[in-house]
């Protein structure tokens, strides 16, 4: 882009002064015709366009926030859960000021207030080491699922708990695992249910990407 910068023509004060009077002659020509062209009515013909514009504008509007909502305290609420491992209470460090816990807030058991996934992730790479998902029962959030099986993480999809867990064969280093297994689950009868599984075999040239593979 830095062809387009180059030095720009100097211009008389005589041709400026012709070239603004040719260019208000052609305006106004260009206004008379359109006023000819629209049988008179002049502005009022753009009246509906604005109304429309305006009726967008309104329909754009953000929604409110959801009155389900109740934000929690991540951190204060893993470490206060006996269902979660010693190992992963002591992993749960400040990074650099930050504790890195990844939350979500959504719908997936039908309680009355949102469900809270929390994922836990290592300071180092944010590699997962546990996901959970809490549940509002008579006001407090009760732990209904966790998985601590590494690397793993847990998210809310359109009311489903997706939780992706990487495998490694044999040979694979710790950054470049063989593939993912991504399993479904649902809410019944007071409990998530396991639904069927999709294995992902990650490529091994360079710039592949996963390639879905359905378990039997």
């Amino acid at each position: 882009m830095r062809g387009l910068t180059g030095a720009r023509p100097v211009w008389g004060r005589g041709s400026s002064q012709a070239v603004i009077a040719v260019g208000a002659a052609l305006a106004a020509l260009a206004l008379f015709v359109a006023a000819c062209g629209s049988g008179g009515t002049g502005a009022r013909d753009e009246g509906p366009a604005h109304a429309s514009a305006a009726a967008g504008a309104v329909a754009s509007s953000p929604p409110s926030p959801s009155d389900d909502y109740r934000r929690v305290d991540p951190v204060a609420l893993i470490k206060s859960d006996p269902q979660v491992s010693d190992s992963v209470r002591r992993e749960l460090q400040p990074c650099d000021g930050d504790y890195p816990v990844d939350v979500s807030y959504g719908k997936l058991t039908g309680g009355p207030v949102d469900d809270v996934v929390i994922n836990v992730l290592t300071c180092a790479d944010a590699v997962g080491i546990g996901s959970y998902v809490y549940r509002d029962e008579d006001g407090a959030f009760r732990n209904v699922f966790k998985s601590e099986e590494s690397p793993v993480y847990a998210e809310i999809d359109r009311g489903t708990l997706s939780v992706t867990r990487q495998y490694y064969e044999k040979g694979d280093p710790i950054s470049s695992p063989s593939g993912e297994i991504v399993t479904p689950y649902r809410w019944k009868a007071g409990r998530f249910a396991a639904g069927q599984p999709t294995r992902n075999e990650y490529s091994k040239s360079a710039g592949g990407g996963p390639s879905p593979v359905p378990d039997s």
